[in-house]
C-alpha cells in the first residue's frame, strides 16, 4: 500500500483549499468625513470615528482643522463644528493631507504611528517598521 502522496499532489491539495482573496489589499482604509452644513455652519459629523481611527486627539486634529481651514472650531461631543462656509471636498482634502504628513509611516507607509516629543521636537514614531522622522505640527 501506498499512502504518501507526492509533493507535487499535496501542494495542488493545498493551493485548492485555500480562501478565495477578497479583501483590498490595504489594511488601512482612510476615512472619509461625513459632512453637514448647517447655515454658516459645517459639522464633521462622524469626527469621533476619525480620530479613532486615525489613532489621534480629537482635540489636536480639531485644531488641526480650524487652522488649515481658518476658521474657529469646536468640538461638540462626537462632532467637529466649523464656523465658516467650507466644501466637504475641501475638509476631505485637508483630511488627507493629514493622513499623508501626521499618520502614515514616511518609511514604511503604515498607519501604526505615534507622535512623541522628543528633545521639543515633534517627532512621528512608527511602531511597525521603528522609523523617526520630525513633524511640523500645526
Amino acid at each position: 500500500m501506498h499512502y504518501l502522496k507526492s509533493y507535487d499532489e499535496l501542494l495542488k491539495n493545498a493551493l485548492g483549499n485555500m480562501p478565495v482573496k477578497t479583501a483590498t489589499g490595504q489594511r488601512f482604509e482612510p476615512p472619509y468625513a461625513k459632512v453637514a452644513q448647517q447655515g454658516s455652519k459645517v459639522i464633521i459629523q462622524n469626527f469621533d470615528q476619525i480620530s479613532q481611527k486615525l489613532r489621534r486627539d480629537p482635540k489636536d486634529l480639531a485644531r488641526y482643522f480650524g487652522k488649515e481651514m481658518a476658521v474657529p472650531s469646536s468640538l461638540e461631543g462626537p462632532r467637529l463644528i466649523l464656523h465658516g462656509k467650507i466644501s466637504e471636498r475641501q475638509i476631505n482634502e485637508r483630511l488627507t493631507s493629514y493622513i499623508k504628513n501626521f499618520v502614515l509611516c514616511n518609511e514604511c507607509k503604515a498607519p501604526d504611528t505615534n507622535i512623541t516629543e522628543i528633545d521639543g521636537v515633534k517627532v512621528l514614531v512608527c511602531e511597525a517598521c521603528g522609523a523617526r522622522s520630525p513633524i511640523k505640527v500645526k
